[in-house]
């Protein structure tokens, strides 16, 4: 009896575990990777998905940066919502690499700190520059305020006539 109640202890434990969130938070930014690139890739393939560039700024040092990128990844009205309307990017700020060149064509986003969100058409062009700070609830974020932001920034919020018939 004491084996069978073992083993379902195991198994409901190797359950969980698996259950947990497939992300790693120390590696959400990579600071080796050449930012300008990345973001031309995500603007292209926004453009191709009729979607929006979601950009985060920050780094894997960031606590604030770790737990947007789990609230948002935790829930799933928050993430379809996302996948719905922008393609993501991270860009990294570390003392590795701070990417000040793309920052100051995004008009220095990090003097809001960090993370920062950058919203960009499907151009390229900066329609939007979020301090995050102002979607926080105490020690983490506001799943309400996120929601709005998405969705006041999103493709059909700002283009709707593009957007009636589908």
């Amino acid at each position: 009896m004491k084996s069978i109640l073992i083993c379902c202890i195991l198994l409901f434990s190797a359950s969980l575990a698996n259950a947990q969130a497939p992300y790693d938070l120390e590696h959400i930014y990579d600071p080796g990777a050449n930012a300008a690139a990345d973001l031309e890739k995500a603007v292209q393939q926004a453009a191709r998905e009729h979607k929006h560039v979601l950009l985060q700024i920050g780094g894997n040092w960031c606590i604030w940066c770790r737990r947007l990128y789990k609230v948002v990844h935790d829930d799933a009205a928050l993430t379809k919502q996302i996948d719905q309307n922008y393609v993501v990017c991270h860009l990294n700020y570390s003392k590795e690499n701070k990417n000040l060149p793309l920052l100051q064509q995004l008009g220095y986003p990090q003097r809001f700190g960090f993370p920062v969100l950058v919203i960009l058409d499907a151009k390229g062009n900066r329609l939007h520059t979020q301090n995050t700070a102002l979607l926080e609830d105490a020690d983490g974020y506001d799943k309400e305020k996120l929601q709005d932001l998405f969705k006041q920034w999103s493709p059909a919020a700002l283009n709707p006539a593009l957007y009636t018939n589908q």
